[in-house]
């Protein structure tokens, strides 16, 4: 990226994508918007000139791939929340059993947050273009939820977690997650205690699980 006399950015020269290359140019520009959200924050600050200059390319050449800024914002949640879902996935598979599981998915989804907090305020900043109520699996993220369900079906059925209802139970730990990643993100200068510690006591309080041995999520 260059500036102009002015101070404008401006794209800089790219390689033409080759004749069937255009899924790659999508790519490309839901990784530079992400980019760009992880400086802004918001899709309200979010321009496409900005994606446009930051992938290299012309800014209509987004109207390629998106018709508007909203269907590229919600091209980024997906690939955002597809991240997420691997790195709680990956934590989870070292558990030696359900409540360590519990614990990891907890712990990563908190420092996923913590390490992409731009993108993670767009992921939960944007409505669903919709006229009705949805059903959870037509949602972003929805995946993360029923994998969460999943988890605490296991624990109870191991007399490790509590016999709560199960989704209602991962609905709790989500809110209690969700609210320890955005508030730690809106107000950083608080005196927060350790994120593995708060995740550990919203484990215990909402599903009996027993607190574990710190570092256990994210090594």
């Amino acid at each position: 990226m260059i500036q102009d006399a002015g101070g404008e950015a401006t794209p800089t020269a790219r390689a033409r994508n080759r004749r069937g290359e255009g899924a790659r140019l999508r790519d490309e520009l839901v990784a530079a918007a992400g980019r760009v959200f992880e400086r802004v924050g918001s899709e309200d600050a979010m321009s496409l000139r900005a994606v446009a200059a930051e992938a290299g390319v012309a800014a209509p050449s987004i109207y390629q791939h998106f018709p508007d800024k909203h269907a590229l914002v919600q091209a980024v949640q997906a690939a955002r929340f597809a991240e997420l879902r691997a790195v709680i996935e990956a934590a989870a598979a070292r558990a030696a059993d359900p409540a360590e599981e519990l614990r990891r998915r907890g712990r990563a989804y908190c420092r996923f947050g913590a390490d992409h907090p731009g993108n993670y305020r767009v992921m939960f900043g944007s409505v669903p273009d919709t006229k009705g109520p949805l059903t959870l699996q037509e949602l972003p993220g929805a995946e993360i939820i029923e994998d969460l369900v999943g988890s605490i079906t296991r624990a109870a059925a191991a007399g490790i977690a509590g016999p709560h209802d199960a989704f209602t139970t991962a609905v709790l730990l989500w809110s209690a997650l969700h609210g320890i990643v955005s508030l730690r993100i809106a107000k950083p200068a608080f005196p927060w205690p350790d994120t593995e510690a708060l995740v550990d006591a919203a484990l215990t309080a909402l599903a009996g699980v027993p607190p574990g041995p710190a570092g256990d999520a994210i090594a």
